[in-house]
């Protein structure tokens, strides 16, 4: 009988630590993916942030009229993708969320991927049609303020975001290479 009281106990104990070792299935608090989002991409697909769970995600917002800071910005995020792949390894994809939902219709979208040459498969330009965009930007870290019917002020911010949607590393150097940002995306990147 005694014995089977230890058991019994070492059972009853070993419940809590089996399950503090099995992950969450919700985001965590400061989970990007917890700002309630709907997007539609360059190709008019339509699907909510928080379906990108599961992936590390690249993110950052423009707008398709600016003309001198987000094809700036698209640019460094493609020469840190390129870095980040230097050693044979896949890197994560990118999701651009527009400051200018209003202008920044499927056209406009599929028209900067093409002028840019950004690969569907790799590259999400969007626009909100759904949810608090300026919780997102607040979130991401963006200020932005309308200047004119289709101009921007704004700050550049490329973050990296953890399978979760929880930022693991931001940089706002754009033009070049921030090799602390290329690091953290070589180490959430998968080996293909």
């Amino acid at each position: 009988m005694q014995r089977f009281r230890i058991l019994l106990c070492a059972f009853l104990l070993s419940i809590p630590a089996a399950f503090a070792a099995t992950p969450s299935l919700s985001p965590p608090g400061d989970s990007l993916y917890q700002t309630s989002l709907t997007l539609q991409d360059q190709q008019g697909r339509q699907f909510d942030l928080a379906s990108m769970r599961g992936r590390p995600v690249i993110v950052s917002m423009f707008y398709t009229a600016c003309s001198s800071a987000c094809p700036l910005t698209i640019d460094t995020i493609e020469q840190i993708r390129h870095a980040a792949s230097a050693q044979q390894r896949g890197v994560p994809s990118v999701l651009l969320v527009s400051l200018d939902p209003q202008h920044d219709d499927v056209v406009n979208l599929a028209a900067m991927a093409k002028a840019h040459g950004l690969d569907a498969a790799s590259w999400r330009l969007t626009r909100s049609t759904a949810g608090d965009l300026m919780a997102f930007a607040a979130t991401l870290g963006v200020a932005y303020r309308q200047r004119t019917n289709s101009d921007f002020s704004h700050n550049a911010v490329i973050a990296l975001l953890d399978e979760n949607g929880c930022i693991v590393a931001r940089t706002s150097v754009i033009g070049k290479v921030d090799p602390a940002f290329v690091s953290a995306v070589r180490a959430r990147s998968t080996g293909h």
